[in-house]
């Protein structure tokens, strides 16, 4: 299939240089790696019979794994085509019915999600807790991009990118701060390939470790949030400016040493809208300073 014919779509690939960096904070060192795999294969430049991507995304919780498969499945097919199977709800031997059918004609997941889409990303968050006989069905995929269903039917998912998640190594890659970051990854790597099948391991396009996300990226990542949050407001007709502790505050309250990132949009929706609801509360117009509160340990509009 030849898509350089297709003007959006050749303006989709070319936003990925700028979208992602701008979404996803202090991971550079993956972002281009992601990026040539996918355009290679938005531009049918992907062997026939297999998926047009597949992906291994390693590293601690919260550093943006699954932001960026949400990030870059939006951008290429929009909203709609992330298919997420969480593998710690697969650990056993019964789970493979539900992906393929438990029963003659039953198409089981990967079934309604052929029947729903041609084309878009398959995510499998914590790949390494998956029984063996589903590990067999990764390889399947990754292999020949086809899987025989309790129908009978061969469906076909080369109109796919593959993308397996693990913390495999992630514990250690927090703990070892004093280490480069190139040692890390290769401790992690080598983890991953002791732990996952390696013919799985060996069919994967692009084996990529997350790293740590620093102080700076934490506020970079508060920002980003903050700025979507002061934007809707705005939209509201509240007009909010930032103190300089406001950040700060922000990435205390939102990054967790086990969870990374994870909660900090949660944190700053629930503390921005707190300030100005008190605000509304007290008959005053939401406009003014968004600063730090130490005695009450909150946000407020001055």
């Amino acid at each position: 299939m030849n898509n350089t014919t297709d003007p959006t779509k050749l303006t989709r690939l070319h936003e990925l240089s700028g979208l992602l960096p701008r979404e996803i904070r202090g991971q550079s060192h993956v972002l281009p790696r992601i990026s040539s795999v996918v355009r290679r294969g938005e531009l049918g430049l992907t062997k026939p019979g297999r998926p047009r991507g597949s992906f291994l995304l390693l590293g601690p919780t919260g550093v943006g794994k699954t932001e960026t498969v949400v990030v870059l499945t939006n951008q290429i097919f929009g909203a709609g085509q992330l298919f997420r199977f969480d593998m710690s709800e697969f650990q056993n031997q019964e789970a493979l019915g539900l992906l393929l059918g438990a029963r003659l004609g039953e198409i089981g997941y990967l079934g309604a999600v052929r029947e729903k889409a041609a084309e878009g990303s398959l995510l499998f968050d914590e790949a390494e807790k998956a029984h063996p006989r589903v590990l067999d069905i990764l390889l399947q995929l990754l292999d020949a991009a086809r899987l025989t269903v309790a129908t009978g039917q061969t469906l076909d998912f080369s109109g796919f990118y593959v993308w397996l998640t693990s913390n495999i190594g992630s514990a250690e890659l927090m703990s070892l701060q004093h280490s480069n970051e190139a040692t890390l990854e290769r401790h992690v790597l080598t983890r991953a390939q002791q732990s996952l099948r390696p013919e799985i391991f060996a069919r994967v396009n692009e084996k990529l470790v997350f790293h740590r996300l620093s102080y700076e990226h934490q506020l970079e990542i508060a920002e980003k949030f903050l700025s979507r949050e002061i934007e809707f407001l705005a939209s509201r007709g509240h007009a909010l400016e930032l103190d300089a502790s406001t950040l700060p505050f922000l990435v205390r309250k939102g990054f967790h040493p086990k969870l990374g990132a994870r909660p900090m949009r949660d944190a700053v929706e629930k503390l921005v809208g707190d300030a100005v609801t008190k605000c509304l509360l007290e008959g005053r117009t939401a406009c003014g300073t968004l600063a730090v509160d130490e005695i009450r340990d909150c946000l407020v509009v001055r």
